[in-house]
C-alpha cells in the first residue's frame, strides 16, 4: 500500500475525528513515512509495518473517547466510548458487551424499585381515593416504611451507579492497553 492510499484510508476511518485531532494524527503518520523512507524502506514496507489503517483507526478513536469520558463522565461520553471499545474486536462484542448489559439491567432494577418504593405512598393515596371502603390506616403506615426504604434504596443506587461508571471507564482502559499490545510491565 502507498503512503497516499494509507494516509486517505486512515483520514476515512478517523472522520469521526475533531478536524484538528485528525490533522495532527495524518501529520504524525507522514513522518512515520518520511522516516521510513529516510532509512531506506519503500512505502509498501512502512505501511505494512504500521499495520492496517482501519485497527489503527479504530485504537485511536476508542482513546480519543476514553480521554474524554476521564474528562466528563457524561451518559453520551460513557456510551461513546465503550462502543468505540466494542469496534476493537469480537473478543470485545463477547467479553465487554454481555456483563455490561447484565450490570446495567442491575442498576436499572434498583433505580425502578427505589423510585416505585418512593411513590408508594401516592399509590395507596390514590387507592384510597378510587375504594374509600378499602382503605386501612395500616396500609398509609407501609407505605410511608417502604417511601423511607425507597430513598435510601435511591441513594445506594447512586453510589453504585457511580462506581459502576468508574469500574466500567477503567476495564475500557484496561482494555484498550490489552489490545493495543498487552500489559507492559516495568520494573
Amino acid at each position: 500500500m502507498t503512503k497516499d492510499k494509507f494516509l486517505q484510508e486512515l483520514k476515512t476511518f478517523l472522520k469521526r475525528l475533531p478536524e484538528k485531532e485528525r490533522t495532527d494524527i495524518l501529520q504524525d503518520y507522514e513522518e512515520h513515512f518520511a522516516f521510513g523512507l529516510e532509512e531506506g524502506k519503500s512505502e509498501e514496507d512502512v505501511a505494512a509495518s504500521l499495520g492496517s489503517p482501519e485497527q489503527i483507526a479504530k485504537e485511536l478513536l476508542a482513546d480519543y473517547h476514553l480521554e474524554k469520558v476521564t474528562a466528563s463522565a457524561t451518559v453520551g461520553n460513557v456510551f461513546r466510548a465503550f462502543w468505540a471499545v466494542i469496534g476493537l474486536g469480537f473478543f470485545n462484542l463477547v467479553i465487554v458487551l454481555g456483563p455490561a448489559i447484565g450490570i446495567a439491567a442491575i442498576i436499572f432494577s434498583g433505580w425502578a424499585a427505589g423510585a416505585f418504593l418512593v411513590v408508594s405512598p401516592l399509590i395507596v393515596m390514590v387507592d384510597a381515593i378510587l375504594y374509600p371502603s378499602s382503605f386501612l390506616l395500616f396500609n398509609l403506615f407501609i407505605s410511608l416504611a417502604c417511601c423511607g426504604i425507597g430513598y435510601f434504596v435511591l441513594i445506594g443506587m447512586l453510589i453504585v451507579t457511580k462506581l459502576a461508571i468508574r469500574g466500567l471507564i477503567g476495564y475500557l482502559n484496561f482494555n484498550v492497553s490489552l489490545v493495543k499490545g498487552g500489559l507492559k510491565h516495568e520494573k
